[in-house]
């Protein structure tokens, strides 16, 4: 008897499910195997029920131990390991250092966000943490390097020299300060003595966001005589002896992101590690976090892949008003519209991936990791809020109950805007890129220009002069949003099907709408059939 009801899709194969991704990444064999192999097991319906239980019981702080001794411990829900245990073992957070390529790692990234999203913080850290002290301490990352490329979690809260893989999170923003990093008040004083070649310091102060604290060390901003600084502060004392004095006051009671733990310590003369030179920390963290927005733009593109999935699911099996859903032509535009806006995303997302490989060498390549991340991260997480939300709709009071998988996704949605510079820090950033890396812009705009029709060339020179105009602060979002909407329509001409080019062009361009579905689509039947190949 067909009773019309329609479960959630909590099992499917999303590498295969997802032709864009499969046409962008199939040609390396090898690293297509890994990922088939991966959109399999992160897919599957036990890791669906890992999402869910990991999500509805929170992590919990115990600050004493049972004879009153301080402990500073956040106990996790079984699953939470196993989420860890999975995209370590997927080895897609050492992959960029260790001759994969940014792209394929963003992908992995991308594979597990669509199921799980608070696990994809500690990760997306690590991963950046590698790149910066790669870079800015070469001896204490070989120290590291073997617990940092780990591929078998342990969860164990030991000192990092009796653990088989690490966790790095970050300490940046505190209480009086917030985005202004330059009003850092905590304080760092030399001890006198070196390990693995980095200065020891005694960290005093607090932090009123510290990322994921039952991570094995984080980087932490600390003020030295010379200026904000940037530490390496590991959970355990560098002997190994104790805790290394970093106190959980609480933990954030969060309004997503419920898996993953944030929380707000204190520091009493914690031993940190000095990463670059002293007074070059702000500058050392704003390349982390380079990084860590590109991972922004990565979740978001995964929550817009997850919440199209369920929305199409549903809508292939229900029945409304005699006839299905998906056959049904208004539901068609909205659905075909979140299926472009999916699309979209999936490529702008790889492509800033693709430039952190070549970004040092070539100046088209610095203007996509430097100025265009930071305006992805700007639209791209926007765009994720309205795209979860519209396709909670779509499943009606179904999606919007706790019990669903639509509601977590619409929670989940506005962290990654916030996180690593809210809309205005990031449109403020895009301009400074801008202004710094100028020929590399003007490189860009100059390949872009033959990708465009009359009218969108036309638009692309008005957006060149306006982002070097000395009164631009003001519109700064509307040009990052046009920046990112050009790129956009130029990627999807050259990596997708025409039909989707014309959609996007005719409803985000030449005649923009606002709401999904409110401008006419020549092609939502085809973009559907495309979006999401459900087994």
């Amino acid at each position: 008897m067909n009773d019309n009801l329609v479960d959630e899709c909590r099992g499917l194969d999303l590498w295969a499910a997802d032709p864009a991704l499969r046409e962008r990444l199939g040609a390396d064999a090898d690293r297509a195997s890994a990922l088939a192999r991966y959109g399999a097991q992160i897919g599957s319906p036990t890791a669906f029920d890992w999402a869910e239980q990991a999500n509805r019981r929170p992590p919990e702080l115990h600050t004493y131990d049972g004879r009153g001794r301080r402990i500073d411990r956040v106990d996790f829900h079984p699953h939470w390991q196993r989420l860890l245990a999975a995209i370590r073992g997927g080895g897609f957070i050492a992959a960029p250092f260790e001759g994969s390529s940014w792209a394929h790692a963003a992908a992995g990234f991308y594979l597990h966000g669509q199921v799980e999203a608070g696990s994809l913080c500690p990760a997306t850290m690590t991963q950046a943490g590698i790149a910066v002290l790669q870079r800015h301490a070469p001896a204490l990352y070989a120290a590291l390097r073997d617990g940092l490329h780990g591929r078998a979690h342990d969860a164990a809260d030991r000192p990092w020299g009796e653990k088989a893989t690490l966790w790095i999170g970050m300490g940046m923003t505190e209480k009086q300060g917030g985005s202004d990093l330059r009003s850092c008040a905590s304080t760092a004083t030399p001890l006198g003595w070196h390990w693995q070649g980095a200065a020891a310091y005694a960290i005093d102060g607090h932090k009123w966001f510290f990322s994921a604290p039952m991570c094995d060390a984080h980087l932490v901003l600390a003020r030295t005589e010379e200026g904000p600084s940037c530490f390496l502060v590991p959970r355990w004392q560098l002997d190994g002896s104790a805790l290394n004095g970093v106190r959980i006051q609480r933990l954030k009671d969060k309004l997503g992101n419920r898996s993953n733990s944030s929380s707000e310590v204190e520091f009493h003369a914690s031993q940190g590690l000095l990463v670059g030179a002293p007074g070059r920390g702000i500058a050392i963290l704003a390349e982390m976090a380079g990084f860590t927005r590109l991972q922004c733009v990565v979740g978001s593109a995964a929550l817009m892949r997850a919440g199209l999935v369920q929305a199409l699911h549903w809508a292939r099996g229900r029945s409304a008003f005699g006839k299905l859903l998906i056959d049904q032509p208004l539901m068609q535009q909205v659905l075909g519209d979140l299926a472009i806006e999916s699309e979209a995303a999936l490529q702008l997302m790889l492509r800033l991936a693709e430039s952190f490989d070549a970004r040092d060498d070539d100046p088209v390549e610095r203007a996509w990791a430097r100025v265009l991340t930071p305006a992805a991260k700007l639209w791209v997480c926007k765009r994720a809020l309205a795209a979860t939300g519209e396709a909670m709709e779509v499943l009606g009071g179904n999606g919007y109950v706790e019990t669903g998988l639509l509601a977590r996704l619409y929670r989940e949605a506005p962290v990654n805007s916030i996180w690593e510079g809210s809309g205005n820090v990031m449109a403020l950033d895009v301009l400074r890129a801008a202004q710094r890396e100028a020929p590399a812009l003007q490189a860009w705009f100059d390949q872009l220009d033959p990708t465009l029709d009359a009218p969108e060339r036309t638009r692309a020179a008005s957006l060149r002069k306006a982002l070097f105009a000395a009164d631009a602060e003001p519109a700064a979002r509307a040009l990052a949003q046009e920046l990112v909407l050009l790129a956009q329509a130029a990627l999807l001409r050259e990596r997708s099907p025409a039909t989707m080019a014309t959609d996007f062009l005719s409803s985000r361009l030449h005649r923009p709408g606002g709401m999904f579905g409110a401008s006419p689509l020549a092609h939502a039947r085809a973009h559907l059939e495309r979006a999401v190949q459900l087994q």
